[in-house]
């Protein structure tokens, strides 16, 4: 039921350019768009809620492109790892997204254990961690949104989780 109301709010967006429909496909993913661009940027509300908007603004103007082949959360999730990525680039134009945690070299203090935890980890590692642990997605999604393959995104978790609980053991957060 959830996908046909996106269909039909896409629908109604992308062939009569109705922006109250696509303003509930804001409202609808909005929430989860900030959290992903809020992990990715350790914390950085108003960096996040840019390149939400950039997310958002892209996608209106590309809906007619969405062709429904994964569902629009999918897609709407490629855009956004497209919009940081290409922050990132811009930012650090010698950086990809394996090199170790580009938006934690600030030297910005964080607020919490768990930016703190997400900065250790490389880009590419902390979209695919944050996609699984803190968005839910499966794998599968995780592949079709970053463009990478399953080994990779597979490789990527095993390592960022690996990285996580070695600093969560050594800060004292043992499993008793």
């Amino acid at each position: 039921m959830r996908n046909l109301e996106d269909i039909a709010w896409i629908t109604q967006a992308a062939i009569f350019h109705n922006r109250a429909a696509f303003g509930r496909l804001v409202e609808k993913y909005q929430a989860q768009v900030r959290r992903f661009f809020l992990s990715q940027t350790l914390g950085n509300t108003q960096l996040s809620d840019d390149l939400a908007q950039d997310t958002f603004v892209k996608a209106y103007l590309n809906i007619s492109r969405f062709r429904g082949e994964a569902s629009f959360s999918t897609w709407l999730f490629r855009i956004a790892y497209n919009v940081y990525y290409d922050h990132v680039k811009t930012q650090h134009p010698t950086d990809s997204l394996e090199t170790p945690a580009v938006m934690g070299r600030s030297g910005r203090d964080t607020d919490s254990g768990l930016q703190m935890d997400l900065a250790l980890l490389t880009d590419a590692e902390r979209t695919c961690v944050v996609l699984q642990l803190m968005e839910g997605q499966s794998i599968d999604h995780i592949t079709m949104v970053t463009g990478m393959r399953e080994g990779t995104v597979k490789s990527h978790l095993s390592r960022g989780k690996k990285k996580m609980a070695d600093y969560l053991r050594h800060n004292g957060y043992d499993r008793q």
